[in-house]
């Protein structure tokens, strides 16, 4: 049978995708690394197929690799007699826990099957909640920004775990870049920001991202050129407005010509 890594999306219950869906209720097992991930799972799965795991709260690399041994020692046994999901936000290959237990099973469990269901990453979900469009031809990198580092080089980026929003950005802004911040988007858990003020969101959280683009950068697109023709008709329109205007009206508005106000061009057609 199989052990599916399942990418949730953003965060939103209704973004998982069509397969993932089917995914996890077909699933014997479904197990989430953490409490979030679960809430959206659960929208999709009776709690009762939910397995829980223990993953401690350290960087100390023993006890990480003791805890994912563990927890694969647990999926393993269900992996080969039945289907069984484990589900992470955004997407399973993008900055994803499922990362750590894929190399679990490979080390220790080479005879599971690993199937893998995409998920919506914050890497392209980021675009529509900011209102961002990444133009085709335009260059987008992904960086890490934690601890208020402040990563420079590319034209865009998208800096995930902005964990220090103030000093991430004065890193940004001293390199030349705007930058916009979002906060837990598409998230049903917390609120959700968007914002260009590093101080709306300097307490620390996990869930923030920020977009930073080179003040200079100019990406040409052919269509961009019809925003050119519409301003160009509007002027045509509004002077052909003003110029009609300007021609006499006789009672009622109507425009007077001599096809429909003949005897008009003496000027006898007042209020008679």
């Amino acid at each position: 049978m199989t052990l599916y890594g399942v990418g949730l999306g953003p965060g939103e219950a209704d973004l998982v995708t069509v397969r993932g869906k089917q995914v996890l209720e077909e699933a014997d097992v479904v197990y989430s690394p953490g409490r979030l991930s679960r809430s959206v799972a659960l929208a999709h799965v009776d709690e009762s197929k939910i397995g829980d795991l223990d993953f401690p709260m350290t960087k100390d690399e023993e006890k990480l690799r003791a805890a994912w041994k563990e927890a694969a020692a647990e999926i393993a046994p269900n992996a080969r007699e039945g289907n069984v999901a484990f589900v992470t936000l955004g997407d399973p290959n993008v900055y994803s826990t499922f990362g750590h237990l894929r190399r679990t099973i490979d080390a220790f469990h080479p005879d599971v099957e690993l199937e893998i269901v995409p998920g919506v990453s914050a890497v392209t979900a980021f675009a529509t909640a900011m209102g961002v469009e990444i133009e085709a031809g335009a260059g987008l990198s992904l960086r890490e920004a934690a601890n208020g580092h402040s990563p420079t080089g590319p034209d865009r980026m998208i800096c995930f775990k902005v964990t220090d929003a103030p000093a991430t950005h004065e890193g940004l802004l001293e390199a030349g870049y705007d930058v916009t911040y979002g906060r837990r988007l598409f998230m049903e858990q917390g609120e959700t920001l968007v914002t260009d003020d590093p101080e709306d969101i300097d307490e620390r959280d996990y869930y923030t991202l920020a977009y930073a683009v080179k003040e200079d950068l100019e990406v040409e697109q052919a269509t961009a050129a019809f925003e050119a023709e519409a301003e160009s008709s509007e002027r045509g329109a509004s002077e052909d407005e003003s110029t009609a205007s300007e021609e006499p009206l006789a009672d009622g508005g109507a425009v007077v010509t001599e096809e429909i106000a003949e005897g008009c061009t003496h000027g006898d057609c007042g209020g008679h």
